[in-house]
């Protein structure tokens, strides 16, 4: 899977998890590599749990296996390398 699909995929599941927990809509045009889960983007600990259980679940791999990713860059790297290695 080519990078700017796996980031449109991750932007859009962290897009649906915010919308089942929040009344504001977020901006996926506005997650950027550099985003912060908790600190930019609000993500809650339940969010983040079941952000990695999608991941999980659409890509295969653990993103909290070897490391605990902070930003949206870390995790798409995470999911980029993973992929790279099949």
């Amino acid at each position: 899977m080519k990078l700017k699909k796996i980031k449109d995929v991750l932007k859009e599941e962290i897009k649906k998890i915010w919308i089942e927990n929040n009344e504001k809509v977020l901006d996926i045009d506005n997650i950027t590599d550099e985003k912060k889960l908790r600190d930019d983007l609000n993500l809650k600990s339940i969010e983040l749990a079941v952000l990695t259980v999608r991941i999980e679940d659409l890509f295969d791999v653990d993103i909290f296996e070897n490391s605990f990713p902070k930003t949206f860059g870390e995790i798409c790297s995470i999911v980029i390398n993973k992929e790279a290695s099949k």
